[in-house]
């Protein structure tokens, strides 16, 4: 297993129960082969630029150790997912 880390970033008009669940099932896909070293729920804050003419987000950071086949998965999911706005998976080198 590799260290990896993502973050993403949820849509701003979800209820807060939502973004707990959003969040969620994202940990339930790195868990399933993996494991989660760090997990911080940044909160709400303003993005550096409008997208989709939305101005903020909910920021989430995980960092997990994985192996190929979660982050595919968890790629895919994260692509047609309508509650992230944008995401990045990148391997963690230090």
């Amino acid at each position: 297993m590799r260290k990896y880390e993502v973050m993403y970033i949820i849509r701003p008009d979800l209820e807060q129960e939502a973004v707990q669940a959003t969040v969620e099932k994202f940990q339930n896909i790195i868990n399933n082969g993996g494991e989660i070293t760090k997990h911080d729920l940044m909160g709400k804050r303003r993005l550096a630029y409008e997208i989709n003419k939305l101005r903020d987000g909910h920021y989430v950071l995980v960092h997990f150790n994985a192996t190929n086949e979660v982050i595919s998965e968890l790629d895919r999911v994260m692509k047609i997912s309508d509650e992230i706005i944008r995401y990045l998976i990148v391997r963690d080198v230090a």
